[in-house]
């Protein structure tokens, strides 16, 4: 495609870039250390100690590269994960083979992203035995669902890229379907992103950020 273009990041590993967009689908600063910091550590680890089965939500699906590690993490930390991905423009499978994640992931998990990329769109799938897995080509801004989840992964493009993604409204949207003490995490500092996040009804702490980015952002339902 040409609107996609594989790019090297600082860690060794490759992200995309969006020319539909001018955004890179994960930090130049390294794509895999991101993914492992945010969204696993902030995020599914800080569920994980209170809970053995989560459901996540994954608002840019991507790469899936977050999801394969999502189920990498589950298998090790022995808990129970449905997971839902919705990206409305998901990236074909021929630009996601040049990504070279076969050469960055251990074997495990590469076997686990190959399987979720190569999934059928909308039916449930059996990652391991540990997770379920759903993709969902949407449009975040009129999807709607009736599930909760414990855990959402909010990695839409940047505030400056898709600043309709970062409103009060969609942030309303996700505060209804996330659980009592649910979290939700995101690599966007802005003032406008914590300021929309807290008038959403979620608290919001900031925390220390992955190489080259001096923070992030976990918000929890109360």
């Amino acid at each position: 495609m040409a609107y996609l273009k594989v790019v090297p990041t600082a860690d060794g590993s490759s992200t995309l870039f969006s020319e539909r967009f001018n955004a890179h689908y994960h930090s130049v600063k390294g794509a895999l250390t991101e993914s492992k910091h945010i969204f696993i550590a902030a995020g599914l680890h800080h569920i994980a100690r209170i809970k053995k089965r989560i459901s996540v939500l994954e608002v840019g699906l991507g790469t899936c590269l977050n999801a394969a590690l999502t189920a990498k993490a589950a298998q090790e930390f022995g808990v129970a994960i449905s997971y839902l991905g919705i990206d409305l423009y998901p990236p074909p499978l021929e630009v996601l083979y040049k990504l070279g994640f076969d050469d960055l992931l251990d074997g495990t998990t590469y076997n686990y992203w190959r399987a979720i990329v190569e999934s059928e769109e909308g039916t449930d799938f059996e990652v391991n035995e540990f997770m379920s897995l759903r993709k969902e080509t949407s449009n975040f801004l009129t999807w709607e669902t009736n599930s909760e989840f414990d855990l959402i992964y909010f990695d839409a493009f940047a505030p400056d890229d898709q600043p309709e993604m970062w409103s009060i409204e969609c942030f309303r949207k996700l505060y209804e379907c996330t659980v009592s003490n649910g979290a939700l995490v995101t690599y966007s500092v802005k003032g406008l992103v914590k300021s929309n996040l807290r008038k959403a009804g979620y608290l919001v702490e900031r925390l220390p950020g992955p190489p080259g980015k001096r923070h992030m952002l976990r918000a929890i339902k109360p």
